[in-house]
């Protein structure tokens, strides 16, 4: 039987006369969640710092230092997960070669992504959803291959979160695909993200959510002594980067400047996120990253994939591409005594929470139009039903247009609904809800004068 938890949402007071919702919470999500370790973090972590440096640019054929070898013990962990997955979990080195660029990259260098695909069981669901981090490390000179480079936290800390996630998800079953992926090159120009990125569009992957996780284990800033593991950032962009040229007329119109594919994305996470981990609020910022600054998600964000970025609420740069030392007594260095585990748990529970709801969710649902025959205040959606998954119904969000997540929802069965809510106040979407509650990614609705069941 599901557990009934109340959360209070102030948002929805508008709507209603108390302040409580009720989330219903997934038993197998729940039981998942729980299996995250701080343990488990802990020691990978310390695995990965103990490798030297990470260095994009390091070694690659010693067996105890640098790069290569990280990578390779990384891969081994996929392997050793992917044996309790009954065959559905598969893990390789995705390996290819950059020359110089005048920039980043000094020499011809032997590139790799660690990814481990555990594979959905319904076979006519293709929707992969992607979780990532990126395993090189760097000093102050980011053209330095030889000092030691820790990179517990940038970004030993989202490295160690796909590895946790591969480990507690590879024994069960989602309808569709999860793949885990630690990324290299990141710290050199997003080399391994535009990598994958470039393959994904061009092989055509039915793409729907890359959560990209980087720096998200330290509890503090280097300007305060406060100490904060209550919340987490994610950075989402709102108006979309591909083809915008193309897209910027509808936008204008219908005033959706705030509702791209990653801003739907991070309010899902947030939603999905807060429900499932205790003690943590999500906030997002309206930037697709932090200020003049970038990440893995971006060369996705950039080829019109929905992706966002998980961080911690305060960085200290004082242990962010620094060189090991003690200078006036203060101590620099990307070291694991300055990590909170605990805090880094419940990031990577976000993590689990939105993946497998999402997993476990039908496809989006098809052709969403609002009609706009006539006028009047009232608001009509029809849709049709989606591509792939079991649905019991599904959901009718609605905000009104200066709220930035959405504060109401509808539930119905019909592939059909009329609300006495005028179109002129409020955003609609539509979700579907598969048996067990899982809700997929919302749906804005299309202009159109079709009826339902056309």
């Amino acid at each position: 039987m599901k557990k009934i938890y109340l959360i209070a949402f102030s948002s929805f007071i508008s709507f209603c006369s108390f302040s409580q919702k009720i989330i219903n919470r997934d038993p197998q999500i729940e039981a998942l969640v729980s299996q995250i370790s701080s343990d488990s973090l802990k020691k990978f972590d310390e695995k990965l710092v103990s490798f030297g440096t990470r260095s994009t640019l390091s070694t690659t054929t010693d067996t105890k230092r640098g790069i290569g070898a990280s990578r390779l013990w990384v891969l081994s962990k996929f392997q050793e997960f992917a044996k309790t997955s009954e065959g559905r979990m598969t893990a390789v080195l995705d390996t290819f070669t950059l020359q110089p660029d005048g920039r980043r990259i000094d020499k011809t260098i032997a590139m790799a992504n660690v990814m481990a695909t555990l594979k959905g069981t319904d076979p006519n669901d293709d929707r992969v959803f992607m979780v990532s981090g990126h395993i090189d490390s760097r000093v102050t000179d980011v053209m330095n291959r030889e000092s030691d480079a820790p990179g517990a936290n940038d970004d030993g800390s989202g490295t160690v979160a796909v590895i946790e996630l591969a480990r507690v998800m590879a024994k069960s079953k989602f309808p569709a695909t999860i793949i885990f992926v630690v990324v290299s090159g990141e710290e050199q120009g997003l080399l391994g993200a535009n990598y994958l990125a470039e393959k994904a569009l061009k092989q055509n992957w039915n793409l729907e959510a890359l959560l990209n996780n980087d720096i998200m284990g330290s509890n503090n800033s280097n300007e305060t002594n406060i100490i904060d593991n209550t919340r987490l950032r994610i950075f989402s962009e709102g108006l979309p980067a591909f083809e915008m040229d193309k897209k910027v007329g509808a936008i204008r119109q219908y005033g959706v400047e705030n509702d791209g594919k990653a801003r739907q994305l991070a309010r899902y996470v947030k939603e999905t996120g807060e429900r499932y981990v205790d003690n943590l609020e999500i906030v997002m910022i309206y930037r697709n990253d932090r200020f003049l600054r970038g990440g893995d998600h971006t060369p996705f964000v950039n080829r019109g994939f929905a992706a966002v970025r998980l961080s911690e609420m305060n960085e200290n740069f004082l242990h962010q591409h620094q060189d090991l030392r003690v200078e006036k007594g203060v101590e620099y260095g990307d070291l694991i005594k300055f990590m909170d585990f605990e805090y880094l748990r419940k990031n990577t529970c976000v993590n689990l929470a939105s993946l497998a709801n999402l997993a476990k969710s039908p496809s989006m649902p098809q052709d969403v139009i609002l009609d706009v025959r006539g006028l009047g205040n009232s608001t009509n959606l029809n849709w049709k039903a989606p591509k792939a998954g079991k649905v019991k119904g599904y959901y009718v969000l609605m905000r009104e247009t200066a709220m930035p997540y959405w504060q109401k929802k509808f539930f119905t069965t019909n592939l059909k609904i009329s609300l006495p809510y005028s179109k002129d106040n409020y955003f609609f979407a539509v979700q579907s809800v598969s048996e067990d509650g899982n809700e997929g990614l919302p749906v804005l609705p299309r202009v159109g004068l079709r009826n339902a069941g056309e």
